[in-house]
């Protein structure tokens, strides 16, 4: 590249910087907005030069992500908190299917976040929680007719004891056997986890392995820690055990530099599943991140925890919200850095499990989304 390509790419540069300023300060006129001018002008200069914009963008395009929705019950109204009723899940599916995101299945998840193969676009991942009989007395026909891809997590305890609430093996298999589902582990007993010796953790997983292997024939490759619950030990635990994904129940967009043994998923319910909140949600995009503390989900002390989270871009107008002090509401933010936060909570978690989210609404209209679950042991 010549050095008068250089030079004007240069000046580009600080006309974009100086387009911020101008925002940053609420500088406008009435009569000319300087910064869309002279970056109109420039975009010209750079065209008529030849050079190649991807060059510059590159690293300005946002990976839109994976949305990954949660589900556990479907018409068991009693259930509030992990129910979904039918003709919300239906109008849901529709909702998808009509916007210019895209279902995947699970193989389609590994390619792109093992092999890390490029995508574009929004993805859609389903995902149901602990085989319940009323997901296949109610959601699996509508899966099928419209044939979206899901992954099915089965907790096996329930299973073998031919629990009336829960699927059978037969019909386990039916849906494996279906082009669209996929088996997930998600444990043996779906004790918490975090209470359990790591012995015991150890025993529980190997229990339900040999229940996929005698029912199914094999070991699934994506697990789902019960109640979203882990910490830094049962992670790696989990890793150990040859899964290759692991999803947690923290908020946020899976994308291609998330921990792949701490993937986050929206829980859908009765609240969280009316129309606006889901449409809102399924078109969110991944706030990759750099460095986040407390590593360890698991508080055995020092509650609150002293939250810090470096983030690949810029998070200049974020807002962070927690439970801390058993109540959602707006936390404190300090920034370090222009993309390193810290998340000062005053008051401790008072539930079982602590929630984090953080939303930031970026240049081109979307809204990006973190989030993370703790959980206190005691």
């Amino acid at each position: 590249m010549s050095l008068f390509k250089y030079f004007f790419t240069i000046i580009f540069f600080l006309i974009l910087k100086f387009d911020v300023i101008i925002k940053e300060l609420r500088v406008e006129s009435t009569d000319m907005k300087l910064g869309t001018i002279t970056k109109k002008i420039t975009y010209l200069l750079i065209v008529f030069m030849g050079f190649n914009l991807s060059n510059v963008f590159a690293e300005s395009i946002k990976e839109k992500g994976i949305v990954t929705l949660m589900y556990h019950r479907f018409e068991e109204n009693k259930y509030p908190s992990t129910n979904i009723k039918v003709h919300d899940f239906k109008e849901q599916i529709e909702l998808i299917k009509n916007s210019q995101n895209e279902f995947i299945n699970f193989n389609q998840l590994k390619s792109i976040l093992i092999d890390k193969q490029t995508y574009t676009g929004k993805k859609i991942l389903i995902t149901i929680d602990d085989s319940f009989q009323s997901f296949y007395q109610n959601a699996w026909p509508i899966l099928k007719k419209e044939n979206v891809p899901f992954i099915l997590f089965v907790n096996t305890r329930e299973v073998n004891d031919k629990h009336a609430n829960y699927m059978s093996w037969d019909q386990i298999r039916e849906v494996h056997q279906s082009e669209i589902g996929t088996i997930g582990a998600h444990s043996f007993s779906h004790e918490y986890l975090v209470k359990l010796s790591q012995k015991d953790v150890v025993q529980d997983i190997e229990q339900s392995n040999q229940d996929y292997l005698r029912e199914l024939g094999f070991i699934p490759e994506v697990f789902s820690y019960p109640f979203g619950e882990y910490s830094s030990e049962i992670k790696k635990l989990i890793k150990d055990s040859k899964y290759k994904l692991a999803f947690g129940q923290h908020s946020g967009v899976v994308h291609q530099k998330e921990d792949l043994f701490e993937l986050p998923r929206f829980p859908i319910n009765e609240a969280y599943g009316k129309i606006d909140r889901f449409n809102f949600i399924i078109n969110t995009v991944p706030l990759p991140h750099k460095f986040y503390k407390p590593e360890n989900k698991l508080i055995t002390s020092n509650n609150p925890p002293a939250i810090e989270i470096e983030f690949t871009n810029s998070a200049k107008g974020i807002n962070c919200f927690s439970n801390e002090g058993g109540q959602w509401g707006p936390s404190e933010i300090a920034f370090l850095e222009k993309n390193w936060i810290k998340i000062i909570l005053k008051k401790p978690f008072k539930t079982r499990r602590g929630k984090i989210n953080c939303t930031l609404k970026l240049s081109d209209g979307t809204w990006g989304w973190f989030g993370r679950q703790y959980v206190l042991k005691n």
